[in-house]
């Protein structure tokens, strides 16, 4: 029964789902499941992307602030984009790998 299962790996808890272009859907939620038991706030770096502009005003115009400017706050938000990459490019071959970068 396992052998026609779309994925090969069984669920690990420390490793995210491998990609399988035959199912998707089934992949998604595993690995919805894989984030948020990191942590919530990765999952919804995930879906909302980062809710901060690394910005400060200048006079009239708007700057990018420098990454040693950013808040405690926004300093957080960005490594939660940082693990999000690291564990979406864990979870895909170095073909999926390749198409995706």
């Amino acid at each position: 029964m396992a052998e026609n299962l779309p994925f090969k790996e069984g669920a690990f808890i420390n490793k995210p789902p491998l990609f399988c272009e035959l199912n998707y859907q089934s992949w998604n939620v595993r690995m919805k499941f894989f984030v948020e038991s990191i942590d919530r706030e990765i999952w919804d770096a995930i879906t909302n992307g980062l809710l901060f502009l690394s910005l400060k005003k200048i006079m009239f115009l708007l700057k990018k602030k420098t990454w040693s400017q950013w808040t405690e706050s926004e300093g957080k938000k960005a490594q939660y984009d940082c693990i999000v990459k690291k564990i979406i490019t864990s979870a895909l071959n170095s073909n999926e790998f390749f198409r995706v970068s």
